[in-house]
């Protein structure tokens, strides 16, 4: 035996080493991963850091640039209306978003409102004519059973004879007559499960709006931020806040303290004054139809118009008169008309 094992060697102690080294081979497979791991998530951090830091020099950039703006006087007045300006722009921009979404689910809203109810009256006359079959199954069961007892009544009318001879033939009758009212009661049960079917029906969900109904929700949006336009249009106060929305500070000067003030004072006003959306609703009804008129689109399922195709402005005044003017506020895409229309 001792010399056998020589020979061939311990079969046990080979299959442990080899355990042992099959061990050892999916450890290293393991840390091999992790390590992997690791240096992506490195790479990863060292990533984020190195943008970090380019935004803090750019933040820190700016704030040098602002802080010699602010320490120069002939550009520290210009400074404050160009963030007057800017806020006047987010303002205005938030004006747009709002009465776009809002406009959007108005449309929605009254679409859905015109599907419930085409699918209520759709329910409502098929239950009706539902109702009209139980009725006349309901009264072939009262005219069975009247003939039901007349039949009865004739039959005990019969002498005994008579009877004797006429049961069977009269038990036929009846019981076809019985029948026949068991059939038309089954059916009924039916037709009411049938209404309590219909009844458990679930509403439709919100449909999509249409192509047509996109495109007449944008002519809506362009007609008001052409009001927008409009109204800030004086002293050039539409183009200023947008290009200060585009536009870093110390990009534009605005003039001496005399001139930013009458600027800062004008802004004021127009703000003011700005009306609610009620006051000229007719307006951009008649506004949003001339642009209709001219409207093109690249192609039938396009919501959005060629931008050139939209770019006259319509001042309409109180007496219905329209006045032209170009101005392509879709195609330079003024308070964020681009993100509020409907695609």
């Amino acid at each position: 035996m001792a010399s056998l094992t020589a020979i061939f060697g311990n079969a046990q102690a080979d299959e442990g080493d080899s355990e042992k080294l099959l061990e050892l081979y999916w450890n290293r497979a393991e840390l091999k991963k992790e390590f992997a791991a690791l240096r992506d998530e490195t790479f990863s951090l060292q990533k984020r850091i190195e943008e970090q830091e380019g935004d803090k020099a750019r933040l820190t950039q700016k704030y040098e640039q602002l802080e010699s703006l602010l320490l120069d006087p002939d550009w520290a007045h210009s400074v404050i209306v160009h963030y007057q300006l800017r806020a006047l722009n987010a303002s205005l921009k938030r004006k747009v978003a709002r009465f776009a979404e809002r406009l959007k689910q108005q449309r929605e809203k009254r679409e859905h409102s015109r599907l419930l109810s085409v699918w209520e009256d759709r329910n409502n006359a098929e239950k009706e004519q539902i109702a009209a079959s139980i009725g006349e199954q309901r009264m072939q069961v009262q005219l069975l059973e009247d003939q039901l007892q007349q039949v009865r009544q004739r039959y005990s009318a019969m002498g005994a004879i008579a009877r004797f001879f006429r049961k069977r033939a009269v038990t036929r009758e009846l019981d076809a007559i019985v029948g026949t009212i068991e059939s038309h009661q089954a059916r009924e049960k039916e037709l009411i499960g049938e209404i309590e079917e219909v009844e458990r029906r679930e509403a439709p969900d919100t449909q999509g709006l249409t192509v047509s109904q996109k495109r007449s929700i944008n002519f809506m949006i362009l007609s008001f931020v052409q009001h927008v336009y409009l109204h800030f249009e004086e002293g050039n106060l539409a183009m200023l806040a947008k290009e200060a929305g585009d536009k870093s500070v110390g990009a534009i000067k605005y003039g001496s303290k005399r001139e930013c003030d009458a600027l800062l004072k004008h802004l004021a006003a127009s703000a003011g004054s700005f009306d609610g959306v009620g006051s000229f609703a007719d307006a951009l009804q008649v506004r949003a139809k001339l642009l209709s008129e001219k409207a093109k689109f690249r192609s039938d399922d396009e919501a959005l118009p060629i931008a050139s195709s939209v770019a006259t402005v319509y001042r309409i005044h109180d007496n219905r008169l329209v006045d032209e003017q170009p101005g392509n506020l879709f195609g330079e895409n003024y308070w964020g008309i681009g993100d509020a229309v409907s695609n």
